[in-house]
């Protein structure tokens, strides 16, 4: 299927305004004001509940007060048709819509920019190494990341920037995922205590996403790796020590024993997640070699951020 092919201009569409989306809209509404004529910027919402004047939403006000204007669709039920007839209007696409949208998500959205001829699009990718982790993972939505790509690298009309960021800072202190458990000083290392994680908070996401958008010479068919910092487990009890003026426990969780309690309840999402960042390759790269520091960009390091938020 096809639409009428996106518009020459330089509008841009974002999808969502979570954490991340969030984040991406200020950075570039930012750019924007820097640079006028330099396009416009537009982001995709849910539609209202029912009875509810869109316009009137607090949210919506504040958007539009920004100069960002405000699409509606539920891309959770909406087709590719619906989505793609947005998107034609737009010549980047951004996608920041996460897994929690549900499974078949992504695919729909790269499935809708493709239709709508959109000449950039920025799909969901904002985490892990997904070519490194390979199918089969201990995460079965990473596989649609990777139908992803490859429906991406398979075609050649529309441009296509994957951003990896690692884990976003934050989740490695959600008492929820369990790696740092501040109520009784104690940090758990997943796999060994020398694995490492990138990380990466929303805002320098956003920062750094813009960056790569307004670019020159124009960044296109390739993957961005961005690196807040890059940490070993290791590393991360020291920082927490430091931080909080205590003495933590170091605990390990071995791969076999992170094996054995995805085995009991396999529909866990942490302990997917910890089982995926148990790994000693795929959650990481070397922080020199990432595009903020080859661009001279500062980001916040976990240090950083724990003494702003513990």
């Amino acid at each position: 299927m096809s639409t009428t092919p996106a518009t020459d201009s330089p509008a841009i569409l974002v999808i969502g305004a979570g954490e991340l989306g969030a984040s991406v809209l200020a950075a570039i509404a930012h750019r924007l004001d820097e640079h006028p004529g330099a396009g416009t910027l537009s982001v995709l919402l849910r539609p209202p509940a029912e009875g509810a004047d869109a316009a009137g939403d607090p949210r919506h006000q504040e958007l539009t007060q920004r100069g960002i204007a405000v699409e509606r669709a539920d891309v959770a039920t909406a087709s590719v048709a619906e989505l793609a007839a947005i998107m034609t209007r737009y010549h980047t696409v951004i996608s920041c819509v996460g897994f929690a949208a549900g499974p078949g998500t992504q695919l729909k959205l790269t499935h809708a920019a493709l239709a709508a001829g959109v000449q950039r699009y920025f799909p969901w990718q904002f985490g892990v190494d997904y070519d490194k982790i390979g199918r089969g993972s201990a995460q079965p939505l990473f596989d649609e990341q990777l139908d992803v790509r490859d429906l991406l690298r398979g075609q050649g009309a529309t441009e296509w920037v994957i951003v990896s960021t690692g884990m976003f800072t934050s989740f490695l202190f959600e008492p929820v995922f369990g790696v740092v458990d501040l109520g009784v000083g104690r940090v758990h290392a997943l796999g060994d205590w020398d694995n490492r994680l990138t990380l990466t908070t929303p805002e320098d996401i956003g920062v750094l996403t813009a960056d790569i958008v307004f670019a020159q010479p124009r960044i296109r068919n390739t993957v961005v790796y961005l690196a807040g910092d890059t940490i070993s487990y290791r590393e991360l009890a020291a920082i927490v020590e430091r931080v909080t003026d205590t003495t933590v426990d170091r605990v390990l969780w071995s791969n076999e024993f992170l094996d054995d309690q995805l085995r009991l309840d396999e529909d866990d999402a942490m302990r997917r997640y910890r089982a995926v960042f148990a790994r000693p390759t795929a959650v990481a790269w070397p922080k020199r070699q990432s595009y903020n520091v080859v661009r001279g960009i500062a980001t916040v390091t976990v240090e950083d951020w724990a003494k702003a938020n513990i």
